[in-house]
């Protein structure tokens, strides 16, 4: 089943535009193409900021954002997974839901305050949604505690959302902390996949 389930997935990659899109333009995944999207609407990043990349691997977000901060800038990259390097990004291997990775970040972060948190973080989907919800608004609560804690006044973040339980009520607390909130859907997202994205600027500290 395992062996079949990968040779889907290997065809829908070959077939997938934004996959060869990738890869002709050297990055890494075809996910840059969803936070190019929102950058182009959205106008989040400029050089010089500090950005934190929370679920970076295998880094695409990271290596997108580090060429629009430049060198005057630098992101931070958060995964459970391994990562390979990139110039001007610092890389965290580590559980986001472990207080020692956070202790990392806050080390990483050096006394300073991020311009932009992203986080394109998603549990391991079991395929029960009543599992895979919770866990996955967990990962949203969490980021936006890292961003009460880590983010400047005015500055903005980008989450990955599942529609589901929870789903309203987390973007009426974000509502609260930002000036503005917006949900977005871009080009990229997989056809039939629930993922939105919550963009909210203006971090009220």
């Amino acid at each position: 089943m395992a062996s079949l389930s990968s040779s889907r997935w290997k065809q829908r990659q070959a077939r997938d535009p934004w996959v060869q899109r990738a890869r002709a333009g050297g990055w890494r995944s075809r996910a840059i193409f969803k936070l190019e999207e929102i950058q182009r609407r959205d106008r989040l990043m400029a050089p010089g900021q500090l950005v934190i990349d929370l679920g970076a691997a295998p880094g695409a977000w990271s290596q997108y954002a580090a060429g629009v901060v430049g060198a005057a800038g630098h992101v931070i990259a958060v995964d459970l997974l391994p990562m390979e390097p990139l110039d001007g990004v610092t890389v965290i291997q580590g559980d986001f839901t472990d207080a020692a990775t956070l202790e990392r970040i806050r080390a990483a972060l050096d006394g300073l305050r991020a311009g932009l948190i992203l986080s394109d973080m998603a549990p391991n989907m079991s395929g029960t949604r009543a599992v895979d919800q919770p866990r996955s608004m967990y990962l949203a609560e969490l980021t936006l505690e890292l961003a009460s804690e880590a983010l400047a006044p005015r500055g903005s973040m980008v989450i990955k959302l599942f529609q589901g339980e929870g789903f309203q009520e987390f973007v009426a607390v974000c509502r609260g902390k930002f000036a503005e909130v917006r949900l977005r859907k871009p080009e990229a997202s997989r056809q039939g996949n629930r993922e939105t994205y919550l963009v909210a600027r203006n971090f009220r500290l």
